[in-house]
C-alpha cells in the first residue's frame, strides 16, 4: 500500500528478534500534514500488525539511533505493589506518563523466572536458565523456547558490553550488592548467581564506567575484612585503574572522576524508609541515579545505564507491604530523574520494568472475602502511613532486646501498632537475625487488607514502561528487552557477541597454536597459549593477556576471558588472536 502526498517521510525499520536475525523489513509511510487525520492512525495500526507478523513474535526498531538508553528494573515489583504505593503516594507515579506494554516472564525451565535467568534475558537476548547469569541455557524445558544447540551454557553478550563497544559509557546502579543476579547479568558470565567473588572480579575488569550500590565485602581479601579467598584485592585494582572510589554519599557526591566505583555498604544498602532515619551516610536510589547520569552523560557519545530498585523483591519474599512502598517509591524517584534527563537532552530512550512478579501480593485479603466492595481507602492506607521504618529497620531500632515491653515500645512507636496477639509478640520476639520483616510483614498486612500467596516468585504478564519509542506494542518476550535496547544504540548483539565470546581452543588452533588451562591455582586459573617460542597468558575473568616473545607485553582486551564450567571451554574476545598473531 502507498500513500501518495509528499512532504514528509517516516520510515520504521522492522528488526527480527533471532540471534542473527537480519530479516529486514522496510515500511515507508508518507505523510503530509494537510492528510486527512485517519492516516496517523492506519501508519499505527500497520506497524503493530507489522510487529505481531513477525517470525519471532515481535519485531521492532526505533526510526533513529538514541545516543542514550536507561533502564531500570524494579526487582518483583508486580501491578498490585504499583497500585498500593500509588494509593499511599496519594499522586501518580512517574511511569503512570510513560507508554505501557506487557511483557511475559517465563525461563528457559520454568514458568515462574528466577531473577538470573530474568535479567539474562534483558540483558543478553535469550530466555535462560535457573541460577546462571549471562549465559545461555544449557537446555530449554518449556515449549515454545527452543534448544540452546552447541551455544548451550556459553557465555552471551550483553547489552552493557554491546553499549561500550559502541564507545558508549557504561554503567551500573543498584540497592542490593552489585553482584547481585540483576546487575550481574549485564556485567558478568557465570553458572552460579550467588558466587559473588567470582562475578565481582569479572565485574572490575569489564572496566565499566560507574558502579554504585553496595557489596564491598566482595571486593576485599579475608585479611582486609572481605569474603576473597584468592587474595585479590579489587578496590586497589579499582584505584590502579584511574577509578574514584566512594564509601560513602558525601563521597559520591563530590567525586569528579569519569570513572567512579561506589560501594556503600559490605552487602546490601538499606530499605530507603529505613535509610532516611538510621543510614543518613548512604546515597538514596534517585542520588545514585542521578549521580551515575552525570558521569556518564560527559561521554558525546552517549551511555547505557541500568539501574535497580533491589529490595522491592526482598520485601515482596518476607510479605512486607512496608518494604514493598518504600523502595517502590524510591524506585518511582530514580524513574523521574531518568525522564526529566531525557526530556531535557532528547536521543534517550527510558525503559521501566519489572522481571517478575512476587508474593502473590493483593489488594484484598480473606479479611475482605464479604466486605471487599466496602472497602474504603483510610482502611488500607491509613495503617501503611502508620508505619516509619520497615522490618528491617525494626530489627536495628530493637537493640538486641527482645524483651515484652521493648517490643511493644517499638512496634508502636515505628509500625504505630499497639494491639500485638500473643501470637504476633512471640513472632516478633522469635523473629531470626536478619528476618523482622518477615514477623513485621503480616501485623502490617493483616490491618491494611493486604493479601500475600507466597513467599515466592510468581509467573504472571508483566508491565513495562518505556519513553522514546512514541507508538504501542504489543504483549512482548522478556528477550525482546535487549534487542529493543541494542537497536536502539544502533548494534546487533550477534555482532557484539561474536567479537567478544569466541572459543578458545578452536580459534587458536586454527593458527597452529596450542592452548592449556593452567589449573594450578584454582581460584587463579590462567589459559596458556603457545606458537613457535610465543607464549600468551589470559588470567581468566579478566580482561589481560600478557605476551611473552623476543619482548614480553601486557595488553588490555575489549573483553574477559570466561570460562564455561558446564563445557570446560574457555571464550576469549576475537582481539586475542590477532594480537597474538601480530606480537613478536
Amino acid at each position: 500500500m502507498k500513500i501518495i502526498p509528499k512532504k514528509k517521510v517516516w520510515k520504521v525499520i522492522y528488526y527480527g528478534t533471532r540471534s542473527g536475525d537480519d530479516c529486514r523489513k522496510e515500511a515507508e509511510v508518507t505523510k503530509n500534514r494537510n492528510t486527512m487525520a485517519i492516516l496517523p492512525l492506519l501508519a499505527v495500526y500497520l506497524l503493530s500488525l507489522a510487529a505481531f507478523l513477525s517470525v519471532s513474535g515481535i519485531a521492532i526498531c526505533a526510526e533513529r539511533v538514541f545516543r542514550n538508553v536507561i533502564v531500570l528494573v524494579g526487582d518483583g515489583m508486580g501491578s498490585t505493589h504499583t497500585t498500593l504505593t500509588r494509593w499511599y503516594k496519594g499522586a501518580p507515579l512517574s511511569f503512570d506518563a510513560m507508554y505501557v506494554g506487557g511483557v511475559r516472564t517465563y525461563a528457559a525451565d520454568s514458568l515462574i523466572t528466577d531473577s538470573a535467568p530474568a535479567a539474562t534475558a534483558f540483558a543478553c537476548g535469550f530466555k535462560s536458565m535457573d541460577k546462571s547469569v549471562g549465559i545461555m541455557a544449557c537446555g530449554a524445558t518449556i515449549p515454545g523456547v527452543p534448544d540452546p544447540g552447541e551455544s548451550r551454557c556459553k557465555p552471551i553478550a550483553s547489552v552493557l558490553e554491546g553499549a561500550k563497544l559502541s564507545g558508549r559509557s557504561v554503567g551500573l546502579v543498584a540497592t542490593s550488592n552489585v553482584q547481585h543476579a540483576t546487575p550481574a547479568a549485564f556485567s558478568s558470565h557465570w553458572p552460579d548467581r550467588a558466587d559473588y567473588s567470582e562475578i565481582a572480579r569479572q565485574q572490575v575488569y569489564q572496566d565499566i564506567d560507574v558502579v554504585l550500590g553496595g557489596g564491598r565485602q566482595y571486593l576485599l581479601p579475608t585479611g582486609k575484612g572481605g569474603t576473597r579467598k584468592d587474595d585479590e584485592n579489587l578496590i586497589d585494582v579499582l584505584r590502579s585503574k584511574g577509578y574514584a572510589f566512594a564509601a560513602n554519599r558525601e563521597e559520591m557526591l563530590k567525586a569528579a572522576s569519569p570513572k567512579l566505583w561506589g560501594m556503600f555498604a559490605d552487602d546490601a544498602l538499606a530499605y530507603d524508609l529505613d535509610r532516611k532515619s538510621l543510614l543518613p551516610g548512604e546515597p538514596g536510589l534517585s542520588e545514585m541515579t542521578a549521580k551515575a547520569i552525570e558521569v556518564l552523560s560527559k561521554n558525546p557519545k552517549g551511555f547505557f545505564l541500568f539501574v535497580e530498585g533491589s529490595k522491592i523483591d526482598w520485601a515482596s519474599h518476607a510479605n512486607d507491604p512496608v518494604g514493598v512502598i518504600s523502595d517502590v517509591l524510591a524506585f518511582d524517584e530514580a524513574v523521574g530523574i531518568a525522564l526529566d534527563f531525557a526530556r531535557k537532552n532528547g536521543g534517550t530512550m527510558v525503559i521501566a520494568l519489572s522481571d517478575h512478579g512476587n508474593g502473590g501480593m493483593s489488594i484484598g485479603n480473606r479479611g475482605t472475602d464479604k466486605a471487599y466492595s466496602r472497602l474504603r481507602h483510610e482502611r488500607v492506607v491509613g495503617p501503611l502511613r502508620k508505619a516509619s521504618l520497615t522490618g528491617e529497620g525494626i530489627e536495628e531500632a530493637l537493640k538486641g532486646d527482645r524483651s515484652e515491653d521493648n517490643v511493644k515500645r517499638v512496634i508502636a512507636k515505628y509500625l504505630g501498632i499497639d494491639d500485638l496477639t500473643p501470637g504476633e509478640m512471640a513472632a516478633v520476639r522469635s523473629a531470626k537475625p536478619g528476618k523482622m520483616n518477615e514477623a513485621t510483614g503480616p501485623l502490617v498486612s493483616m490491618r491494611s487488607c493486604v493479601g500475600w500467596t507466597t513467599h515466592g516468585h510468581t509467573g504472571e504478564d508483566l508491565f513495562f514502561y518505556y519513553y522514546g519509542m512514541d507508538r504501542p506494542l504489543p504483549m512482548i518476550e522478556n528477550s525482546d528487552i535487549a534487542r529493543i535496547m541494542a537497536k536502539a544504540m544502533g548494534f546487533d548483539l550477534a555482532d557484539a557477541d561474536r567479537r567478544l565470546f569466541v572459543p578458545a581452543e578452536e580459534v587458536f588452533k586454527r593458527i597452529g597454536a596450542s592452548v592449556t588451562l593452567d589449573r594450578k591455582d584454582p581460584r587463579n586459573m590462567v589459559l596458556i597459549v603457545e606458537s613457535e617460542g610465543k607464549r600468551a597468558e589470559l588470567p581468566l575473568s579478566k580482561n589481560t593477556m600478557r605476551i611473552k616473545g623476543r619482548t614480553e607485553t601486557t595488553r588490555t582486551l575489549e573483553g574477559i576471558t570466561v570460562l564455561a564450567p558446564a563445557t570446560g571451554k574457555v571464550y576469549i574476545p576475537r582481539e586475542a588472536v590477532e594480537i597474538f598473531q601480530k606480537s613478536e
